[in-house]
C-alpha cells in the first residue's frame, strides 16, 4: 500500500510539473513550458533609457510572457497580461516591461527610492550564479521609481535587517537606470542594469536564473513568469533560466565615496534651572572605497564613516518587556553584501558595531563557495578611551546537492579585559521539493576580568512546506554561559521545542474568501539542565493563528493563545520584600500562572489613495517584573494616505497597558503615536517631516501578596524601594534630501526633543535637546 501511495504521488507530480521547453522563437510562454531562454551573443546597440520601447533593438529582444497567479492562490493563469522583453549588450542587460491593466486603475506615485511597495510594481530576480537560493532583486513602479536589494533563502535573518529567509531585503542600493510611464492600456518601463553592478562567474557560456514578479494593487494579486508553486520549499528554485550568455564585460568597478558630516547639538544647561542653552559642533570627514575585483569579488574599506541615521528607528512596543528588541540595519557600509553574513539564530548582528574608526569588508564567490570577511575597530567602551574593541567576523558557505548549503562562522570581539569568540557550523538540506532540514551548532569562549566561561548553542529543524498542509518542528538549546557579543541572542540557559502545523484552503478566484491559512503551534521552554533531568517546564504556549485573505486584497487574522508560566527564582535574586527590619526577605515569585489572549487585526487593500490596518489584543497576562496577574490590552493602527503622486502621509499608533487584577490599578502603559509626511519635489528630491510621541509610565513594583512596594538591590549591595517612573517625550525631525543616485547625497535636517509632565497634554512642553544635521557625499567613479 505504501509503495502504491508513493507511485501515485510520483505520477501526480509528473503530470503537474511543467516541462522546460526550448523554443527557437523569440517568444517564451512560461505556462507552455518555455522557461529556458537562449540569449545567443550580445547585441551591440546604444539606446536612451526613457521609458519608450521604440528603438529597433527591442524587436530583437527575447519576449517573456504567459504569467501565472501566485498570491493568494497559485497554479492558475494570471488575470493580467504582462510582457517582458530582455536583451543584453557587452556591458549591460536590458529589460522592457509592458504591463496591461484592463481591470482597474494603475497605482503609481513619485516615490522615494525603495518606497514602491504600495504602488503597482514589477520585480526582476537575477540568480547570476544559478545558486537557486539567492538572487539580486530589481523593482520598478509604473513611473520607473526604483527599489533594489537581494532575496536569500539560505536560512537565518539578514544581519540587523530583520528580514526572514525568502523576503526581499532592500537595504542594498545598486547603480542602474529605469524610466516608465502610464499608458492607456497599463504602463511601460525601460530598465538598464550594468554588469558592473552585478556579481557573476568569470568566463563565458553562462546560465543565469530569472524570475519576474508582478504585483497588482487593486486586486492584491502577485503574478510570476514561471508557474511558481506556493507548496515548494524554495521560491527561487522555481525560476526560469537565461542561457548562452557570453562576452560580458564587467568593467572597472571602483568607486570612491568621500563624505562630510556636521552635527550641531544643543542641550539645556546648567543646573539647577537649565535655563541656558549650549551648542557643540562635531564635523566629521570620512570616506569609503569600493572595488570590484573581477566579476565575483568585492572589497570595501571605510575610514571614519558617517553612521548617523537619516531616519531614526521607529519605537517598538514590546509585548514581553524582559527582552531587547531587534532593530534593522540601515548604515550603507554594513548593508553592502549583508546577505553573505546570514547565520541562523542571528549570530551576526552588525548593529553591535557602534562607530568604528576604520572597517574592512570582503565578499567573494569561487565555484560553489561563498566567503565573507568583516573587520572593524569599534568605538571606545565606557571603561576608557584606549579600550577600543577589535571586531572580526568570517562567514564561509558551500553549496551542495542543488539547493542545499553548509556554512561556518567565526566571530570575535576583543578589548581590554573582555574577550568573546564564537565558532559555529550549520547545514540546510532541501529534498523532495517541499522538505528541508537544518542543523546548527556553535560554541563560545568568553573571558571577562580574568574569568573564563564557555557555552554552546544548538538547533535542529525539520520543515514541510506543502501547498495545503505543512509543518515546522524545531528544537533549540542555548547553555547559560553562551555569549555572542557580535550577535543578537536575547535569551540563554534554556531548551525550547516547538511544533507548528499549517493547513491552507483555497477558494475560487474572486470569491469572498480566496484563501484561509491556519497555524496550530505548541511550544515549551525548560531551563537548560531541567530539560535533560526531565523536570517541569518553565513556560508553555499553545496558539492557533487564523489568516483570511478576502476578495480584492482585504485580510483578517484571528489569533487566540494560551500560556503557562513558572517563574525562575534565580531571575529574582535582586528583589526583596519589606518585613519591618533592616534585613528584607527574599522575594518569592508567584506560583505558576495560566494566561489566555486573543488578537484580531484587519488590513484594507492598497487603494489608490489610502490603505489602513488596525489590531487589538486582549489578554489575561503576567507582569514578569512582579509576577502578578494583569489584564493586558494592546492596540495598533496604521493609515497611509496618498492625496496625489507626490505626497505621502503615514500615521501609526501603538500602545500597551497592564491593569493589575488584584487591585484594578494600571501599573504600566506605553503609547506611541507617530506621523510621517513626505513631499517628493522631483525624482531625486524630497522633504520629510516626522513627529513621534512616546509616553511611558511604570508604577512602583509591588508584592503580589501584600501590595507593598518591592525592594531592588543596587550595585553597591544595598536595597532601595521601587519607585514609579514616567517619561513623555516628543521628537520632531525634518529633512531635506537630494539624492540623484546612491552614494551621491545632500542631506540637511533639524530635530528636537521636548518633554512635559503630563502625557499627550501638549501644554507644558519643554525643549531638552536639539540638533542641526548636514551631510554631503559624492560617489566618484574613475573613468572606465
Amino acid at each position: 500500500m505504501f509503495a502504491s501511495l508513493l507511485l501515485g504521488v510520483a505520477l501526480q507530480m509528473a503530470a503537474t510539473t511543467p516541462v522546460s521547453v526550448q523554443t527557437d522563437s523569440l517568444i517564451f510562454h512560461a505556462r507552455s513550458g518555455a522557461t529556458r531562454v537562449s540569449m545567443s551573443r550580445p547585441i551591440e546597440a546604444t539606446i536612451t533609457v526613457d521609458g519608450l520601447l521604440d528603438e529597433p533593438v527591442w524587436q530583437r529582444a527575447r519576449h517573456l510572457t504567459g504569467f501565472s497567479l501566485y498570491q493568494p492562490v497559485d497554479q492558475r493563469p494570471a488575470p493580467d497580461s504582462t510582457d517582458v522583453l530582455v536583451w543584453y549588450s557587452a556591458t549591460a542587460i536590458h529589460f522592457g516591461i509592458r504591463a496591461f491593466e484592463p481591470h482597474g486603475a494603475v497605482r503609481a506615485t513619485l516615490a522615494e527610492r525603495d518606497r514602491v511597495s504600495t504602488d503597482d510594481n514589477v520585480e526582476i530576480h537575477l540568480d547570476t550564479f544559478e545558486e537557486r537560493r539567492r538572487a539580486f532583486v530589481f523593482i520598478v513602479n509604473p513611473l520607473g521609481i526604483q527599489a533594489d536589494g537581494t532575496k536569500n533563502e539560505a536560512g537565518g535573518f539578514t544581519p540587523g535587517a530583520n528580514i526572514s529567509p525568502g523576503q526581499n531585503d532592500l537595504s542594498a542600493d545598486f547603480q542602474w537606470q529605469s524610466r516608465g510611464h502610464v499608458t492607456e492600456t497599463g504602463y511601460e518601463v525601460e530598465i538598464r542594469i550594468p554588469f558592473s553592478s552585478l556579481r557573476f562567474p568569470a568566463g563565458g557560456g553562462q546560465r543565469w536564473g530569472i524570475q519576474i514578479v508582478r504585483k497588482v494593487q487593486h486586486s492584491g494579486y502577485e503574478e510570476t513568469w514561471t508557474p511558481a508553486r506556493r507548496g515548494q520549499a524554495s521560491f527561487i528554485a522555481q525560476e526560469g533560466v537565461l542561457t548562452e550568455l557570453t562576452d560580458m564585460k564587467h568593467g572597472v568597478d571602483v568607486t570612491l565615496n568621500p563624505e562630510l558630516t556636521s552635527t550641531i547639538s544643543g542641550v539645556a544647561c546648567c543646573a539647577p534651572n537649565n535655563a541656558d542653552w549650549r551648542y557643540s559642533n562635531a564635523p566629521r570627514l570620512g570616506g569609503t572605497v569600493r572595488a570590484g575585483l573581477g566579476s565575483n569579488i568585492v572589497l570595501v574599506g571605510t575610514v571614519r564613516p558617517d553612521f548617523s541615521q537619516v531616519e531614526a528607528d521607529a519605537t517598538q512596543v514590546a509585548a514581553d518587556t524582559r527582552f531587547a528588541l531587534l532593530y534593522p540595519e540601515r548604515r550603507p557600509f554594513f548593508v553592502e553584501g549583508s546577505d553573505q553574513f546570514n547565520v541562523p539564530n542571528t549570530l551576526i548582528y552588525t548593529r553591535r558595531i557602534v562607530q568604528p574608526d576604520a572597517a574592512l569588508k570582503l565578499t567573494a564567490r569561487q565555484g560553489r563557495t561563498n566567503f565573507a570577511l568583516l573587520s572593524a575597530i569599534d568605538a571606545a567602551a565606557s571603561t576608557g578611551p584606549k579600550n577600543r574593541p577589535l571586531v572580526d567576523i568570517v562567514r564561509v558557505t558551500r553549496d551542495f546537492s542543488q539547493q542545499s548549503t553548509m556554512g561556518l562562522v567565526y566571530s570575535e570581539r576583543v578589548s581590554q579585559g573582555n574577550e568573546n569568540r564564537v565558532l559555529g557550523g550549520d547545514v540546510k538540506m532541501l529534498f523532495g521539493k517541499m522538505y528541508y532540514a537544518q542543523l546548527q551548532f556553535a560554541g563560545s569562549q568568553s573571558r571577562t576580568a580574568g574569568v573564563s566561561r564557555s557555552g554552546a548553542l544548538w538547533e535542529g529543524v525539520v520543515d514541510r512546506t506543502g501547498r495545503g498542509w505543512g509543518y515546522h518542528y524545531n528544537l533549540i538549546g542555548i547553555r547559560p554561559d553562551f555569549r555572542a557579543d557580535n550577535g543578537f541572542v536575547a535569551r540563554t540557559g534554556f531548551v525550547q521545542p516547538n511544533a507548528a502545523n499549517r493547513i491552507t484552503l483555497f477558494g475560487k478566484q474572486g470569491a469572498l474568501i480566496e484563501r484561509y491559512m491556519g497555524f496550530v503551534s505548541a511550544t515549551g521552554l525548560w531551563r537548560y539542565r531541567d530539560f535533560f533531568d526531565a523536570k517541569s517546564m518553565l513556560e508553555g504556549k499553545v496558539s492557533m493563528n487564523n489568516s483570511f485573505t478576502l476578495r480584492r486584497g482585504w485580510s483578517v487574522s484571528l489569533n487566540p493563545s494560551m500560556n503557562r508560566y513558572r517563574f525562575d527564582p534565580a531571575a529574582y535574586a535582586g528583589v526583596a520584600t519589606e518585613n519591618g527590619t533592616a534585613t528584607p526577605d527574599a522575594f518569592v515569585p508567584a506560583a505558576p500562572i495560566t494566561t489566555a489572549s486573543g488578537a484580531i487585526s484587519v488590513s484594507t487593500p492598497q487603494y489608490r489613495r489610502f490603505a489602513a490596518s488596525a489590531g487589538v489584543t486582549n489578554a489575561r497576562d503576567v507582569d514578569f517584573l512582579e509576577t502578578s496577574r494583569v489584564r493586558r490590552t494592546a492596540y495598533t493602527a496604521s493609515l497611509d494616505l496618498r492625496p496625489d503622486e507626490r505626497v505621502r502621509l503615514n500615521a501609526t499608533y501603538a500602545s500597551s497597558e497592564f491593569i493589575r487584577r488584584a487591585d484594578g490599578r494600571s501599573t504600566f502603559s506605553q503609547r506611541v503615536p507617530r506621523l510621517k509626511m513626505e513631499y517628493q519635489v522631483a525624482r531625486p528630491i524630497f522633504v520629510r517631516v516626522i513627529a513621534q510621541y512616546e509616553a511611558n509610565r511604570r508604577e512602583a513594583l509591588a508584592d503580589y501578596r501584600t501590595g507593598l512596594p518591592l525592594l531592588i538591590k543596587q550595585s553597591n549591595g544595598r536595597y532601595t524601594t521601587s519607585v514609579a517612573r514616567s517619561s513623555n517625550l516628543l521628537r520632531a525631525d525634518w529633512l531635506f534630501s537630494y539624492r540623484p543616485r546612491p552614494g551621491t547625497v545632500l542631506f540637511a535636517g533639524y530635530g528636537n526633543s521636548m518633554t512635559e509632565p503630563g502625557a499627550l497634554q501638549f501644554d507644558q512642553l519643554r525643549r531638552v535637546n536639539d540638533g542641526f544635521f548636514l551631510k554631503a557625499s559624492w560617489l566618484f567613479t574613475p573613468t572606465k
